[in-house]
């Protein structure tokens, strides 16, 4: 398995998406730097275990280096230690379950919607905040929305992987995300067909 080069502070956050008028939540978690979306799940509700479910993906692609980071870092006082940084809203089952994944080898602070960028707050949560917008635009062109929940968790795990592997980033200079993630799979000028 190739994993992805983590650059930058990991953002997660989630989207509502209405599933035959009931809410359900796209979770998603990007790297700021490289916008590849590191973590994904779709799922009915936020409970504790869909969280804590949703991190470990982080977990198990890139434990070695978060954990290369933290053995880098640990020698120093815990207030000027160096560690990866993971970004999210205040809701309970996030922190949870990032103290049961990444308990003192990552840090986690709190971040604010775009709408608070005017008071110049230094953990923004823009990255995941965009992310989520352009899959709320992408959805306002489904007339009929989403009939069933396998439907939604399709359509999103599809979006997840044409956002991390077949289009170019206006950010990254026309790169994808998993080009600047380190992930090369020698995809030619078509790349979904070739990654079908």
């Amino acid at each position: 398995i190739i994993k992805p080069k983590i650059i930058g502070g990991i953002h997660y956050d989630e989207k509502y998406v209405k599933v035959s008028a009931k809410d359900c939540y796209d979770l998603n978690a990007i790297d700021n730097k490289t916008k590849f979306v590191l973590a994904h799940l779709f799922v009915e509700k936020r409970t504790k275990q869909k969280c804590y479910d949703f991190l470990k993906q982080i977990k198990d692609s890139c434990y070695e280096q978060i954990i290369e980071r933290f053995n880098q870092e640990k020698h120093k006082k815990v207030c000027d230690r160096k560690l990866i940084e993971f970004t999210c809203d205040k809701f309970a089952n996030y922190k949870s379950a990032f103290s049961r994944l990444f308990y003192r080898i990552a840090n986690l602070s709190f971040g604010v919607p775009i709408a608070c960028k005017k008071y110049g707050l230094e953990h923004n949560n823009n990255p995941i905040e965009r992310y989520n917008g352009k899959i709320k635009d992408r959805i306002k062109n489904i007339r009929s929305g989403f009939k069933s929940y396998d439907n939604a968790k399709c359509f999103m795990d599809l979006r997840r992987i044409i956002h991390n592997y077949v289009n170019p980033n206006q950010e990254l200079n026309g790169k994808t995300p998993a080009e600047m993630a380190k992930i090369n799979l020698g995809l030619g000028r078509n790349k979904l067909l070739d990654l079908i």
